[in-house]
């Protein structure tokens, strides 16, 4: 099935991003890195890959605004469609060298996402995805795992984010799952769920996550035949901050142990819409 006009513009902000990625890895130790946060950190490889996708894509769609995660809300002529960009995600992966990150775009038109890329360049991998159209990475079809039984299943985790409060909610949950079931932190969620798309991981879950580390991969999981869902079984992973994903026997019984876990994580503002 043909990509449309946005797909083929998202794919190609994406290889021209990696490349300049590829560039700043292969010299990674010279960079110079900012701290946002405990442990949340920018560097010139970030900003310079965000200015490369906003400008590709804004060339080819000029009407079009703007979610990113470092250089925030770009709003657009046209309000239906926005593109939500994380151009670096794993960023401390990458930083200490780690060959497991990547560009991740997702388009929103009127609310809904319709499109995603999700880019390892380090691996050559591009996922993609558009609604109705199913997912592939390099043009081949992706399915979710067949997997049923939970205690085979493969599951990745993200989390926590460096607090006292996360990460108690964190360990609640990991001891939950854990004895049951092999899990992985690999430390790149839009990886995470276009590797559960894939069929690598039969699900996976995370908090205190932002729209552009979902909005792509959330797609490709639910092309690719997947369930895609908030922790308290809902719609709102896109803005809510937290996601489950996996394929149908897996999901809801990730689902019902994560809910049984103990302790609940406090309610947060919402990322801006």
């Amino acid at each position: 099935m043909a990509a449309s006009r946005q797909l083929n513009a998202m794919i190609e902000a994406a290889e021209r991003a990696g490349r300049s990625l590829l560039r700043h890895f292969a010299k990674v130790r010279d960079l110079k890195v900012i701290a946002k946060g405990p442990h949340d950190f920018v560097s010139i490889a970030d900003h310079t890959a965000e200015k490369i996708v906003m400008q590709t894509l804004k060339k080819a769609f000029p009407s079009y605004g703007f979610y990113m995660e470092e250089g925030g809300v770009k709003k657009g002529a046209d309000a239906s469609s926005r593109w939500i960009i994380d151009p670096l995600d794993g960023t401390t992966n990458f930083l200490h060298g780690v060959p497991h990150w990547a560009v991740s775009i997702g388009l929103e038109q009127k609310g809904r996402i319709v499109a995603g890329v999700v880019y390892d360049p380090s691996k050559k991998e591009m996922f993609t995805a558009e609604k109705g159209k199913g997912a592939y990475v390099n043009g081949k079809r992706l399915r979710i795992s067949a997997v049923r039984e939970f205690s085979t299943a493969l599951v990745g985790v993200g989390g926590p984010r460096f607090n006292e409060r996360d990460y108690n909610v964190f360990m609640s949950e990991f001891c939950a799952i854990n004895p049951f079931t092999d899990v992985r932190r690999f430390g790149a969620a839009a990886l995470d769920l276009a590797y559960v798309a894939a069929g690598r991981f039969e699900s996976f879950w995370e908090r205190e996550l932002n729209a552009w580390d979902v909005a792509a991969g959330s797609l490709l999981v639910t092309e690719s035949g997947g369930r895609v869902t908030d922790m308290s079984g809902g719609s709102d992973y896109i803005y809510g901050r937290n996601i489950v994903v996996g394929n149908a026997a897996i999901h809801p019984a990730l689902l019902k142990k994560l809910k049984a876990s103990g302790l609940k994580a406090p309610k947060k503002v919402k990322s801006a819409s």
